[in-house]
């Protein structure tokens, strides 16, 4: 009588857990709202933020100009706005290109089983030690500084902790009585991935996806610095405190801005990150 109800409260459970984290919640409440507010920046942005004013360049915050202007006279409220647009975009889609890279290798490889699993296992060993923002660097300046080219290169390095993590946990599915029991009705490999092995990876993908979104920030954050990343006068949080940190004896209004925003998304992220993994890892059930 109670097996019915055992799925239900474990899902309760989690959820509970998940609301007890204030630090998590509170996150997931800052990264909706400076997503929301970054995407509707082109609307609610006080001025064009390529708009330039030599006549106000290099002001302090004011009251026409919040957060200042920089040495354009380009208001610095409207392209940290725009920045993060950027910034948050490359995020998501690059690790989008990482869960997908990383999801069908690790299921792929859990199939597969024997020498080709371990030859698979390898190779993504091999490819965890070399310097991934080396081989972000030397694509963008092989392919060339573009948003596509940003979004593959920074996608296609991080996709290799997800591949661990969901050939692990296949395995221990692959040998489970529900697969088992698909196999024995005849089911395709594509069902049993798409009916089975799917839906109970769900909280491990959202999980790793919410700590996969800051690495990848940082990682194109630290290319824009160095100047191989978004070109101006396009812009993101990354290229902005490139250019706050040249001049910031001089305007350090330029580099506090981005970089308490910045600083700010990446702990959200890590924070909600962490109360997901808490709250929907069985292991971390306490009671």
């Amino acid at each position: 009588m109670s097996a019915p109800v055992a799925e239900p409260l474990a899902s309760e459970s989690g959820w509970h857990r998940f609301v007890r984290d204030r630090a998590a919640v509170w996150s997931g409440w800052f990264l909706v709202a400076i997503a929301a507010v970054c995407f509707l920046s082109p609307w609610i942005a006080p001025y064009p933020f390529m708009a330039q004013d030599l006549a106000h360049s290099a002001m302090a915050p004011s009251a026409a100009h919040w957060l200042g202007t920089d040495l354009l006279g380009r208001d610095v409220l409207s392209r940290l706005l725009q920045g993060g647009m950027i910034s948050l975009f490359v995020g998501l889609i690059a690790t989008s290109v990482a869960l997908a890279v990383g999801i069908c290798y690790g299921v792929l490889a859990a199939e597969v089983g024997g020498r080709a699993e371990d030859a698979m296992m390898r190779f993504v060993d091999i490819v965890s030690t070399l310097p991934l923002t080396l081989i972000v660097i030397l694509c963008t300046v092989v392919f060339g500084q573009n948003m596509p080219m940003i979004f593959l290169a920074v996608g296609g390095v991080s996709w290799l902790t997800m591949a661990r993590i969901i050939r692990n946990q296949t395995r221990e599915m692959k040998g489970s009585q529900f697969v088992q029991a698909a196999e024995s009705l005849g089911q395709s490999r594509w069902g049993i991935f798409r009916r089975h092995y799917l839906p109970n990876l769900a909280g491990t993908i959202a999980v790793c996806a919410t700590l996969t979104v800051p690495g990848v920030m940082l990682l194109e954050a630290f290319v824009s610095f160095l100047g191989l990343g978004v070109k101006a006068p396009m812009t993101s949080w990354g290229l902005m405190i490139k250019e706050g940190a040249d001049i910031m004896e001089e305007c350090p209004w330029l580099l506090i801005s981005p970089s308490v925003v910045f600083a700010l998304t990446l702990l959200s992220l890590n924070f909600l990150g962490d109360g997901l993994r808490d709250a929907f890892d069985p292991r971390s059930s306490r009671k």
